[in-house]
């Protein structure tokens, strides 16, 4: 049971994640930033964006919903209004051109200079933008329990979802590394298919989330 729900978890949330951040097509535009970089750099920079992308995922599932909640914001409002943000990502994703809407292409940077610009703009906004902030925080809406319940439950939906943004980073990690063997062999094809793929599960997971967050509401004003 709480091996199939950190799983679930964790499937959710990579699926959500993953095709915002995009490491396969934010790859290139990395690339493009850093071409002038020795291979050692680039490694270094990737291993940077990665760690300062989890960071920024993490703070935002750990603390993002807790603040709305802080401003009066209810658990059912902030579900519906966070799958509400989840789907209508998804469902622009599935309807984008293949050039991420949101991502500058930028000048090539030196190495002295993109070292100095590893969390801006190669972390903020490149990998980690509004767009996936808002969905980890929506999904930590989604999944919010009280520490009432089953110990071991909330501990599995914890090490779910800190393993799949872990997942996630490890991904931007090595997308970005070999960033010239992706561009040389996946192409802008491979990309597309692979992050529409995921931006109709992004939608999904959004009407789910919209659905949990309707039915709560509807249960209150019946008790009422």
């Amino acid at each position: 049971m709480y091996l199939s729900n950190a799983v679930n978890i964790f499937i959710t949330v990579f699926a959500a994640i993953f095709p915002i951040v995009n490491p396969l097509g934010g790859a290139p535009i990395f690339l493009n930033f850093v071409r002038r970089c020795s291979p050692q750099v680039r490694e270094q920079l990737a291993r940077s964006v990665a760690i300062y992308g989890f960071l920024l995922l993490l703070g935002s599932l750990a603390i993002g919903a807790q603040v709305l909640l802080f401003f009066g914001v209810t658990l059912p409002v902030l579900r519906v209004a966070g799958g509400l943000v989840v789907t209508a990502v998804g469902w622009s994703m599935l309807h984008q051109g293949d050039e991420p809407a949101d991502r500058t292409q930028g000048e090539e940077l030196s190495e002295d200079r993109a070292r100095d610009q590893a969390f801006y703009p190669l972390t903020l906004p490149l990998t980690v933008g509004p767009g996936s902030i808002a969905t980890t925080v929506a999904l930590a809406a989604g999944h919010t329990a009280t520490w009432r319940t089953d110990p071991l439950l909330q501990l599995s939906t914890v090490l779910g979802a800190v393993g799949g943004l872990l997942a996630v980073a490890v991904t931007v990690y090595f997308a970005f590394r070999e960033a010239p063997t992706i561009e040389r062999v996946l192409g802008k094809t491979g990309t597309s298919v692979l992050v529409r793929l995921f931006a109709f599960i992004l939608f999904a997971i959004g009407v789910q989330i919209v659905w949990l967050g309707a039915r709560e509401l509807l249960a209150e004003l019946s008790v009422r």
